[in-house]
């Protein structure tokens, strides 16, 4: 903006009692900061009848981004606080998807019909892919298990046998044994 020239001060007209209140339980209750701090900003300027900068100055944003508030304020009310819709597509995993794959991944494979005996992250995205006809990433399939503390561990290969004697051997197979 060129020297001298100043943006025009938003003043927002005397709101109701009922308003007011409203803008109160929205500030106290949200859990959401975002939302939050544009209830304290309308509060503000509402209650204490401060402009844009001084406004700015207590939230410590600049007092463009506070003007953009108090207009959508007045021009949509409290349901103007929200976010708009975020671009991009919608979300490809459902709530299906992620009941389904909780449940895949706390079954043994070989007991679903997969040639493995352990789940990867590929193969548990391979097998949702065939049962839900939806074709995830692996990391989309790490991000949901992990939100359901959910890790999967490198498998720890043991070798065993059915012989009784299997353990005796092996201790003397091994260099340095005492016996």
């Amino acid at each position: 903006m060129p020297d001298g020239e100043e943006m025009k001060e938003i003043r927002l007209p005397a709101l109701t009692t009922e308003a007011i209140d409203e803008l109160d339980v929205l500030y106290r209750t949200t859990k959401d900061v975002r939302i939050r701090l544009r209830a304290q900003i309308i509060l503000l300027a509402a209650e204490k009848g401060m402009n844009a900068r001084e406004i700015a100055e207590i939230v410590r944003k600049d007092d463009e981004t506070v003007r953009i508030w108090l207009q959508r304020y007045q021009a949509e009310g409290i349901q103007g606080l929200a976010d708009n819709p975020r671009l991009g597509g919608p979300k490809k995993v459902t709530e299906a998807y992620r009941e389904q794959l909780l449940q895949a991944v706390r079954e043994h494979p070989r007991s679903l019909g997969q040639p493995y005996s352990m789940w990867t992250l590929q193969c548990l995205a391979d097998y949702l892919a065939e049962q839900t006809g939806l074709r995830v990433e692996a990391e989309t399939v790490r991000v949901y298990l992990k939100a359901a503390d959910i890790v999967l561990s490198r498998p720890q290969h043991t070798i065993s046998s059915p012989d009784p004697e299997y353990q005796l051997k092996k201790r003397r197979s091994k260099p340095n044994a005492t016996t």
